[in-house]
């Protein structure tokens, strides 16, 4: 739950990050004479909430129910929601007040949307240092990241598994790749960089935790808020991994003012219409695209195409173009209809192979 000690009481809406733009859009929505209060878990059916006075447990009304069209319809962690108190710690939510930034991905398995967090400053991706490190991985977060509005850090934890040399080789791996990405390495176990960690989240800036099960985002926001909020599991002495036991989105408000949410671990980063944050992530590829000879060049194989002369050369990274190209396919395919997405199955497989072949065959 939302947490601070007594000398540090939140008083103003503004210390839940509250806005200008927010009050904008209550009125706009005609929710002048609601009450406002911020999302900050979500449960099955229910909500919970918080504005000055305290935390209700909250539901939306059958009529936002019935004109819902898609999940992103329903309240999610991070929004601001005009409500009706009810008695005894209950409220009802009138209505979602408009969205500054979201991050979202499609739910495995599935052509759905799944609301991660929304009103977020910035994406704390984390990695740990062992087995599941990926770059591409931090290039699929930073993507859904930016697609929503939202500036993506990164966390490098668990810096105590490694010797000096190993984590200087990744440090140097993550900024040969991403240039001037912010980035804190910490280890919750020995409390090494908590202190920037600390210092890098500033007051009334809402800052979510994205990452894999068992990169410790659990331990570090029990770090940051000072006591066991989170429940996790024992270390295992086999992989030096612990998996937290997070089940739902949830904030937590540091004593310094700054706004921490926590997520379940993902194993699947699936993409939706993501295809401006892909484009803004993957920058060089696009200046480089502005030299294809054929303006709707897919950059697979085609004549003329500048970005496959940039990967024969050398000038630009192999395993960056073909993470590129799979993130770039699978937002394409989401926005397809079912029809489309049948075809482009049969389609699909020829596609890669061929984009493949065709680099080996310039290689020689």
């Amino acid at each position: 739950m939302i947490q601070m000690d007594n000398n540090n009481k939140i008083t103003e809406l503004e210390d839940l990050g509250y806005d200008d733009f927010f009050e904008a859009g209550r009125l706009k929505l005609g929710f002048g004479g609601f009450a406002v209060a911020r999302v900050v878990a979500e449960y099955r059916g229910a909500y919970r909430v918080k504005d000055p006075d305290g935390e209700y447990m909250a539901k939306i009304t059958g009529k936002q129910m019935l004109s819902a069209t898609s999940r992103e319809d329903y309240p999610a962690v991070g929004d601001w929601v005009a409500i009706t108190a009810a008695g005894e710690g209950q409220a009802v939510i009138e209505g979602t007040l408009p969205r500054k930034t979201i991050i979202k991905r499609k739910s495995s398995g599935k052509n759905e949307i799944q609301i991660i967090a929304t009103n977020i400053d910035v994406a704390l991706v984390v990695q740990a240092v062992d087995g599941d490190y990926s770059l591409n991985r931090f290039e699929r977060y930073f993507s859904i990241s930016r697609d929503g509005g939202v500036r993506p850090a990164i966390v490098l934890n668990k810096i105590d598994l490694i010797p000096k040399e190993g984590l200087d080789l990744k440090v140097g791996q993550i900024k040969e790749r991403f240039g001037d990405v912010e980035m804190i390495v910490a280890s919750a176990t020995s409390d090494r960089g908590l202190d920037g960690l600390k210092s890098y989240i500033k007051e009334g800036k809402t800052y979510c935790l994205l990452g894999s099960s068992g990169v410790g985002k659990s331990s570090l926001i029990n770090k940051l808020i000072g006591k066991e909020a989170i429940k996790t599991n024992q270390i295992s002495a086999g992989t030096d991994r612990g998996r937290h036991t997070t089940t739902h989105r949830e904030m937590y408000l540091l004593e310094n003012g700054g706004i921490v949410i926590d997520n379940p671990g993902m194993r699947e980063v699936g993409m939706t219409d993501a295809n401006a944050g892909i484009n803004d992530i993957f920058a060089e590829i696009a200046v480089l695209a502005e030299g294809c000879k054929f303006s709707d060049c897919r950059h697979a194989g085609e004549p003329g195409c500048n970005v496959a002369a940039a990967v024969r050369d050398g000038k630009l990274d192999e395993e960056k173009y073909n993470n590129y190209i799979g993130l770039k396919k699978e937002s394409e395919y989401y926005e397809m209809n079912d029809l489309e997405k049948r075809e482009k199955d049969r389609q699909f497989g020829k596609f890669i192979k061929k984009a493949k072949d065709q680099l080996k065959r310039n290689e020689y």
